[in-house]
């Protein structure tokens, strides 16, 4: 069995994984936005994964970025404040660009996703720096 530390690094390469696709797609624009948006959300719900386990050895398997942060908030209160934004503006992102039939692909900006990924970015740092 994996200790936490191995889970927890690997919750983190997950993370990094869909961050170097994000990065991909964003420089080379060789994919749709919609794209970007919903591995932004990924790579932060892979990190609040990471921390939670940190915090737990657990994690539920749920996609709300909300809930994974309330459950982290039990042991870092001051979370929620630090990345509300953040988390407000890429939630959605995990249902709206997959199963929304009322919003299509082609109505994902450019400039959408690379918000979405500055605060997937922003979400990162702030894991990191609890996990030292």
């Amino acid at each position: 069995m994996q200790n936490n530390k191995e889970i927890v690094l690997e919750w983190i390469k997950r993370a990094d994984n869909d961050e170097l696709n994000i990065v991909s797609i964003l420089k080379h624009k060789d994919g749709e936005p919609s794209l970007t948006c919903f591995l932004s959300q990924q790579m932060a719900e892979k990190y609040l994964k990471a921390l939670l386990i940190f915090y737990e050895n657990n994690y539920p398997r749920i996609h709300s970025l909300i809930k994974l942060l309330t459950l982290i908030s039990k042991y870092s209160p001051d979370i929620l404040k630090e990345i509300e934004e953040e988390i407000i503006l890429i939630e959605p992102y995990y249902i709206e660009t997959r199963y929304s039939e009322d919003i299509l692909a082609e109505s994902f900006s450019w400039e959408m996703a690379e918000k979405a990924y500055e605060s997937a970015k922003r979400i990162k740092n702030l894991v990191l720096e609890k996990l030292k």
